[in-house]
């Protein structure tokens, strides 16, 4: 099976991936320098509110972003691996793929250097518009209704 829309998923994942080396590039040495934490190799039992505590904004934002890869573009991975079973993986799905792919990586770097809560929110909801319009090609062919 070739389809167009499995390139922006493997795209989404490898961002994805982007974001885990610099969350983690940019947590480990903040942790390190970090007062309240005397020595991180020893930290047990430490829930993620109280290490964000101990951390920069900056420095969490790349990690509440990591953690948003894993919620909504679940969907789109689903979708988009449906859409290329049934055949539908080509031309308009295909570019609604690589915009919302596109509006995650803006809303990665929003995130991640300035965390404007309106453009974030602007790119979340552009991103899950072109969600729904996945989700609902899916449909019309999964359920065979014409239209």
């Amino acid at each position: 099976m070739e389809a167009e829309i499995l390139k922006p998923v493997v795209i989404l994942m490898a961002w994805t991936m982007v974001m885990w080396v610099w969350m983690y590039a940019t947590r480990i040495p903040a942790m390190n320098k970090a007062p309240g934490i005397d020595d991180p190799a020893k930290l047990v039992g430490t829930t993620g509110a109280s290490l964000r505590a101990e951390l920069p904004d900056t420095v969490n934002w790349k990690a509440d972003n990591y953690n948003h890869l894993h919620e909504q573009p679940t969907v789109f991975y689903a979708v988009a691996i449906v859409l290329a079973i049934v055949g539908q993986g080509e031309g308009m799905n295909a570019l609604l793929a690589w915009m919302y792919v596109g509006l995650r990586v803006m809303h990665s770097l929003v995130q991640v250097t300035a965390n404007r809560v309106l453009v974030r929110f602007v790119l979340f909801a552009l991103s899950s518009l072109v969600l729904i319009a996945l989700i609902f090609h899916a449909a019309i062919k999964v359920f065979d209704i014409h239209m």
